[in-house]
């Protein structure tokens, strides 16, 4: 992609001042995890993720300023990126994932309500439905993506914003009985607010049930900045399974199950792969490296059974019910 004009003066502009210790634990004892440049974009700057020596939180740092956040999301949306994430979650492999982050869920009271928070296009939603068809699925993203999904019908309502703007959170405190957060805590300036917006949102009694990248994955330490969940610079934090655990209970919460093998995503190799090949092989090489893709892809799957018992597994999911 061409740089964009408000890139073109540098990109120091956009970012915060850095931190000296830990947004998590408060600890100042940090390390640099990585430095990574934009392996989607291929747009200006490099982006520091660091690490917490006490916790394992690891975050940006300098974090992207609110503005260079929506510069750098814009460029996902108005690139073609959105339509290699939409041809992903519309795959067979997408929509079993889907479902079985679904199915997590039948072994408890069938929902009334549910909201997905960073719905995008509603493709969880639009899965679950088959599962819960008697339940109403809502749908909340910073996106107009979210009004699309209702009117093609994916979800009954769309709110569009953040889940802690406070007029948001006053339309939807104690409406649903259940919260998911497929994938999206990654993406958020603090965490431990959305967390508390997500249980402001739940009636006493209702179940919050979050997926999220594991920093912990061996994948992560060997791949480093090649590793897809990375993600820089639109993922802000990547918070250690214990750590969440941790903070859902200081706030009341239950935790009815914490599951690190059926939500393991079948793409390192392969992923790390596009990423490299598209930073290092020039443009007119590409489709010649497609099949070499499609092998690691299928090497990834094989895999994962194996994969998915073990360290390498690169995803957790955690389910949570909230105090009465």
């Amino acid at each position: 992609m061409p740089p964009k004009p408000e890139l073109a003066p540098g990109t120091d502009r956009f970012h915060e001042p850095r931190r000296e210790d830990c947004p998590w634990c408060g600890s100042r004892r940090l390390r640099t995890r990585l430095r990574a440049p934009d392996l989607l974009h291929h747009r200006p700057g490099r982006f520091a993720v660091d690490e917490c020596r006490d916790c394992a939180h690891a975050f940006q740092n300098p974090r992207l300023s609110p503005e260079g956040l929506a510069l750098y999301h814009r460029d996902f949306f108005e690139g073609r990126l959105e339509d290699y994430a939409e041809r992903f979650h519309a795959t067979r492999s997408g929509r079993r994932r889907h479902r079985a982050a679904a199915r997590a869920m039948a072994a408890l009271p069938e929902p009334e309500s549910w909201l997905d928070v960073g719905t995008g296009h509603a493709h969880f939603p639009r899965t679950a439905k088959e599962l819960f068809p008697y339940t109403s699925f809502d749908g909340l993203d910073t996106t107009l993506r979210v009004a699309r999904a209702q009117t093609e019908g994916h979800i009954e309502e769309a709110h569009c914003g953040r889940l802690t703007a406070p007029e948001v959170l006053a339309r939807l405190r104690a409406r649903y009985d259940v919260v998911s957060m497929i994938h999206h805590l990654e993406h958020t300036p603090d965490p431990r607010a959305e967390l508390r917006a997500a249980l402001t949102a739940l009636r006493p009694g209702g179940h919050l049930l979050i997926e999220a990248p594991d920093p912990r994955s061996t994948f992560a330490r060997l791949l480093g900045k090649w590793w897809l969940h990375h993600g820089q610079p639109r993922h802000l934090h990547l918070m250690p399974p214990a750590n969440l655990r941790a903070e859902l209970e200081s706030q009341g919460c239950e935790i009815l199950k914490a599951d690190r093998k059926t939500p393991h995503i079948p793409y390192d190799i392969s992923a790390a792969l596009f990423l490299a090949l598209g930073r290092l092989v020039p443009r007119r090489w590409l489709p010649a490296a497609a099949p070499f893709v499609s092998l690691t892809a299928a090497v990834d799957h094989a895999l994962a059974p194996l994969l998915r018992r073990t360290r390498f597994s690169n995803t957790y999911r955690i389910i949570a019910k909230k105090g009465e």
